[in-house]
């Protein structure tokens, strides 16, 4: 599902051009005070990136028309207001705006295609950042899973980055890193991927080469990364020292299965861009933020620039 910024980001935009044309007969005009939006954005108490995004704030501003007013309420605090008690804290940030005729309005369409919700007292958009904290899973200290798909040009950038670190001896002693992968299943249907079969095809073979061969793992992603779209990944096999035949004969069945497990894992975070960064099993984050962890500074791609901080963003599939 696309999110409600890029839409917002979109119409705010289009209506700038149009409006272009009639500048110089507004200037003759007094401008009129813009109408106020009450923003109230639920924050983790545990995490810098369930923070408001302020950006997306001004984004959504700028779609209504209205001149953000904003307040910060702390996860811990939501319980003793009974207008906040209630409602769906398994992602945080949470942005609520108190609903006015005016706001409904501006957000009909949202709601109606389901970006939005509303209660007695709220629009209510949820899980609308890059970044942020899922509230209700459990911690998996030090582990930081990447998302990816396997023909996706971002999803190898981040992968090859990782394996620079290895080379390099730079990855972090006592914390993990494991390639997950982006990829949608239903009965009816079956996989879906959105760079085609080909794609989730090489999803399941590296997870049973992650599986028999973890040793050689990371060799093969660096000599498949190489030309990633190329359907000779039996030579890339080979070339790790892995029997691409002991992997084929399990593609079928335990292989499926594996990547049913992903399948259902992703959407379980509700996970659709690659790469997406899950740190600790609580925290999304994008290249800029994953760079900050500690340890994880290789993950920038302008580490290698003079004066790079954090990553600009990297882009995603």
């Amino acid at each position: 599902m696309k999110k409600l910024f890029t839409v917002l980001l979109a119409c705010a935009v289009a209506g700038f051009a149009f409006a272009a044309p009639a500048k110089k007969a507004a200037k003759k005009a007094k401008t009129p005070a813009k109408a106020k939006a009450e923003f109230i954005i639920v924050e983790s108490d545990e995490y810098k990136a369930g923070k408001e995004d302020p950006q997306l704030t001004a984004g959504i501003a700028q779609f209504l028309n209205a001149e953000p007013v904003v307040t910060k309420v702390s996860y811990k605090d939501v319980a003793s207001d009974p207008k906040l008690a209630g409602l769906d804290y398994s992602f945080l940030p949470l942005y609520l705006i108190k609903k006015t005729d005016d706001i409904r309005t501006k957000l009909e369409k949202h709601l109606q295609y389901g970006y939005a919700q509303e209660n007695a007292d709220f629009i209510i958009l949820p899980h609308q950042t890059r970044q942020g904290v899922y509230t209700g899973k459990t911690a998996k200290p030090g582990v930081m899973e990447i998302f990816v798909m396997s023909q996706c040009p971002y999803g190898a950038m981040a992968e090859n980055l990782v394996i620079q670190a290895q080379k390099d001896g730079k990855l972090p002693e006592g914390k993990e890193i494991k390639i997950r992968y982006v990829v949608s299943y239903d009965e009816a249907n079956g996989f879906s991927s959105l760079h085609g079969s080909a794609e989730w095809e090489e999803d399941i073979r590296q997870l049973l080469i992650a599986k028999y061969y973890p040793e050689k793992f990371w060799k093969y992603l660096e000599i498949r990364n190489k030309d990633y779209r190329s359907s000779r990944w039996d030579k890339a096999m080979e070339e790790a020292g892995i029997s691409s035949k002991k992997i084929m004969k399990k593609f079928d069945k335990e292989g499926m299965e594996l990547l049913k497990q992903e399948a259902k894992y992703g959407e379980e975070y509700g996970v659709n861009a690659s790469p997406t960064f899950l740190w600790e099993g609580k925290v999304q984050l994008d290249f800029g933020s994953a760079s900050e962890i500690e340890g994880f500074s290789f993950l920038n791609p302008n580490a290698a620039q003079p004066g790079a901080a954090a990553a600009a963003p990297a882009g995603s599939c």
